[in-house]
C-alpha cells in the first residue's frame, strides 16, 4: 500500500490539470479523476510496470474519453427544468399517436429476446455492456439480436396489415 500512496499521490496534480485540458469542466474533471483513482486502487495489484504512471494516465484518458463520448451522444438532452414550458407541453397529431401505437404494436410482435434488448437499448439507454450483463449474454450476441431486431421490426412497420378492412362505400341492394 505505500508502493500505491509513494507513486500515485505526486499524480494527483498533473491527472487534474490532464483531466480538465480534456474536458474542460472542472467538476466533471475531478469526478473522471476520482473515478480513475479508484481503478487504481483497485486494480493495483494488476499492473504490469513498476513505474505505474502511463498506466494511471491511460485509466484517465479512457475514463475521459468514455465521458466526452457520453456528453457527445446526450448533446441534445435537457433537463425538464431547463426546458421551457411552451415547449414541453406539445400536443401529438393524429398521425404521431397512430404510429406511436403501430410501433408499440409492433414491438409486441417481435419475440421476446429481440423485444428485451430493443427495450433496453433504445427505450432504458442502456450500453451494449451493460445490456450484455443484464441479459447474461456476450456483447456480440446483443449487437447481433439488436440489429435483428431493428431490421425486423422496419419489415413489420413497413408491410401492410392482412387484416385490413376495405376503404370506401358499401353498397348493400335491399329488395
Amino acid at each position: 500500500m505505500d508502493d500505491l500512496l509513494t507513486q500515485v499521490e505526486p499524480m494527483i496534480p498533473a491527472l487534474r490539470r490532464y483531466a480538465r485540458g480534456l474536458i474542460r469542466d472542472r467538476e466533471a474533471a475531478d469526478d473522471i479523476v476520482q473515478d480513475c483513482l479508484e481503478r487504481v486502487v483497485t486494480n493495483w495489484t494488476h499492473r504490469r510496470d513498476a513505474n505505474a504512471r502511463s498506466w494511471v494516465f491511460a485509466i484517465l484518458h479512457n475514463l475521459a474519453v468514455n465521458k466526452i463520448r457520453q456528453d457527445v451522444r446526450r448533446a441534445g438532452i435537457v433537463t425538464i427544468d431547463e426546458m421551457p414550458e411552451a415547449t414541453a407541453t406539445v400536443d401529438a397529431s393524429q398521425d404521431d399517436t397512430l404510429f406511436g401505437q403501430d410501433v408499440l404494436a409492433a414491438i409486441e410482435r417481435l419475440p421476446p429476446d429481440y423485444r428485451s434488448i430493443l427495450l433496453l437499448v433504445a427505450v432504458e439507454d442502456l450500453s451494449y455492456a451493460e445490456t450484455a450483463t443484464v441479459l447474461d449474454v456476450p456483447v456480440g450476441t446483443v449487437m447481433s439480436r439488436l440489429s435483428r431486431a431493428r431490421e425486423q421490426l422496419r419489415l413489420i412497420l413497413e408491410s401492410k396489415p392482412t387484416s385490413a378492412k376495405p376503404v370506401g362505400p358499401f353498397i348493400r341492394r335491399i329488395k
